[in-house]
């Protein structure tokens, strides 16, 4: 797994898995294609996790919050796919088609606006976490079962730094069983966009 050979170190971990009535490579093109914020359990957890930014926002350019709440309801009107997710600072930083992508994402999740760096590579995987921040590695993997259906699964890795372990691992108490709800539902939006793209739904 891509995952393991970047990150073999981490302070947390969360796993989840789904099974889906088409090939691999339809179930990973999915990944890709599928509404990640689709469902009512993920816009309303996402949206919890957007107040503080957005009261932040408003009170230091009401004009910038405007804009940000008008590109929040686009979303909601066109639905969120990986491409989004890129724009926001997640970034693929390792792709094995069709078994296996790797996202990667550093900065202070625990902060309103998440102090996201924009330019992680899998190079920042092979350094020191910079102090102050965290280092997050999430991938889908697909895996053909005996029955021509697919595995799919989703695991988070998290790596802080020294001094920001016992910031994020608080952080992480609280939105631990939201993050995971979030997870399952983007497992279910893939199984769905995949199983379309089948002829199965």
């Amino acid at each position: 797994m891509i995952l393991d050979d970047l990150m073999p170190r981490y302070d947390v971990v969360e796993r989840h898995r789904i099974t889906v009535r088409a090939p691999v490579d339809v179930t990973f093109a999915a990944i890709r294609e599928a509404d990640l914020a689709g469902g009512l359990i993920p816009r309303v957890l996402l949206g919890l996790r957007s107040i503080p930014a957005a009261l932040l926002a408003v009170a230091r350019s009401p004009r910038e919050a405007a804009s940000e709440l008008k590109a929040r309801r686009e979303a909601r009107t066109h639905g969120v796919r990986l491409a989004d997710f890129e724009r926001a600072g997640f970034r693929v930083v390792a792709e094995r088609v069709p078994e296996e992508l790797v996202i990667g994402l550093l900065g202070q999740f625990w902060t309103p606006r998440g102090g996201l760096c924009a330019d992680v590579t899998a190079a920042d995987f092979a350094a020191p976490v910079p102090a102050g921040k965290a280092l997050a590695g999430w991938n889908f993997t697909v895996t053909r079962n005996a029955d021509g259906s697919s595995e799919l699964r989703t695991e988070t890795r998290v790596l802080c730094a020294p001094d920001a372990r016992w910031k994020f691992r608080s952080y992480w108490l609280v939105v631990r069983p939201g993050s995971g709800l979030i997870r399952h539902a983007m497992l279910r939006a893939i199984r769905r966009r995949a199983e379309q793209r089948a002829g199965l739904a």
